[in-house]
């Protein structure tokens, strides 16, 4: 490639028609000139041999992803981040790469997108063999092929009659194992001292010993049977995660039998699967988030989870369960701030999802959550939190109530537990309330700094 061809791979972003193109954020690193590895990146993930030999057409104003911003991070260095090589002796350069890529080369279709976005162009462009996308945005014209999200979290709040708070869910447990009856026994309880959702784990599935018929179909018994004593609407969340051919089998079944929402497993199911399942779906999905982590966790390689979260949300999810706060989901504090913010930000015509950051939630937690994001829309969920509370899961949801009322209150945890049981037993069970969280980092999220190598951990 000459310096001329080259210039085929760049262009002013102002020059470009918005509406034609993606634009996408990616760090990388690269041997030798960072320019010609930039303009290899672009053409590996496009238009690649752009005319025919013998020929003077050039295929790249119409179909080449562009280079619109080309920032080198640090100084040269000798050697690949993570004992990557590429073969070559050239030093190495960080970069933050900005790219306009014309989504006319493969439509509105995820799994197309995806190949080109995080194909075999990406991943093996000569030369740079460290890469993670960091960001990706769409225009209105691409937007407005898809359905998103059928509630959102107006939809969501209205089936639940719940406006000014947090939506509380719990993570049935234990998880696996239990048979039907013991397992819609918990929901029930759980219900009664105040969650709003109880939901399937992520690993339960349609199991011999479980089985989603009989589970939907107590569930949604012991669902309206606590809906009558409080009065108010609850939902149950069954996982139909499942081979794709079988999904909206499992969502009749479920559905017809009581389930109000369904959870499917985002990336092993295939947003595609989750497309189709959304253009059917007579409830709220929920999306949880395995999968992904091996994707996302290196601080330099891979796809950051905010491009997840968006992908998911247009793919057609209400509710993102995602990892949240704290050193046991290994996310820094802005990471999981981008993931929130992309649910719940402006996307066109799609509806805001509902941000659920998780991961050993109790009520000693909920404070600490609700300051880090700064809004009410977003669900909490507890799982040993509610279920492992020594006085019972109707105790366990009580104290989540209950903390979010010492915090409308303007009372520390410790105030309001002196004249609330449940929440003074959950302090003594699982530990003292945390006025700041500790996360794995507190630095700010890698994708909004030129100084940073993406989307860490």
């Amino acid at each position: 490639m000459t310096a001329s061809d080259w210039a085929g791979f760049f262009a002013d972003e102002a020059s470009l028609d918005r509406e034609a193109y993606l634009f996408l954020d990616y760090y990388l690193e690269c041997s030798g000139d960072p320019e010609l590895a930039a303009a290899h990146f672009c053409s590996e993930q496009s238009t690649a041999q752009w005319r025919r030999v013998g020929s003077d057409e050039d295929l790249r104003p119409r179909f080449g992803a562009r280079v619109v911003d080309l920032q080198i991070l640090d100084g040269a260095r000798p050697e690949f981040s993570y004992g990557v090589g590429s073969g070559s002796d050239a030093p190495v350069t960080a970069c933050r790469l900005r790219i306009a890529h014309p989504h006319g080369n493969f439509g509105p279709r995820l799994p197309n997108l995806l190949s080109a976005i995080c194909g075999e162009g990406t991943f093996f462009s000569p030369g740079a063999p460290i890469v993670k996308l960091l960001d990706i945005e769409f225009p209105e014209s691409y937007l407005a092929c898809f359905q998103g999200p059928q509630f959102g979290v107006a939809g969501l709040r209205e089936r639940l009659q719940v406006h000014d708070r947090p939506i509380f869910f719990g993570v049935i447990k234990p998880n696996i194992g239990l048979p039907p009856e013991a397992f819609s026994e918990l929901g029930h309880e759980s219900w009664l001292g105040g969650l709003d959702i109880a939901k399937d784990d992520e690993m339960l599935a349609d199991t011999d010993w479980c089985p989603l018929d009989r589970r939907a179909e107590l569930l949604g018994e012991a669902r309206r049977r606590a809906e009558a004593a409080t009065g108010v609407p609850k939902i149950y969340l069954a996982n139909i995660t499942d081979e794709v051919d079988r999904l909206v089998e499992l969502h009749d079944r479920a559905v017809e039998r009581g389930a109000n929402a369904l959870l499917i497993n985002a990336m092993p199911t295939g947003l595609s699967a989750v497309r189709m399942l959304r253009k059917h779906a007579q409830v709220p999905l929920m999306a949880h988030f395995p999968f992904i982590a091996p994707f996302a966790r290196l601080e330099r390689f891979g796809v950051h989870t905010r491009v997840f979260t968006k992908l998911q949300r247009l793919a057609g999810f209400d509710v993102i369960i995602m990892p949240g706060f704290g050193p046991r989901m290994h996310m820094t504090d802005d990471e999981v701030r981008a993931c929130a913010m992309a649910c719940l930000e402006p996307m066109g015509p799609i509806k805001p999802s509902l941000p659920v950051p998780g991961g050993s939630d109790w009520a000693g937690t909920l404070r600490p959550l609700y300051e880090k994001l700064g809004t009410v829309d977003f669900g909490f969920v507890p799982g040993r939190g509610v279920f492992g509370h020594p006085m019972g899961p109707r105790a366990g949801a009580a104290s989540i109530r209950q903390a979010w009322e010492a915090i409308v209150a303007g009372e520390s945890l410790e105030e309001r537990a002196k004249h609330h049981p449940e929440l003074s037993a959950a302090i003594a069970a699982f530990g003292k309330p945390a006025h700041t969280q500790a996360a794995s980092s507190q630095s700010s999220d890698p994708a909004s700094e030129s100084n940073r190598a993406g989307g860490g951990s």
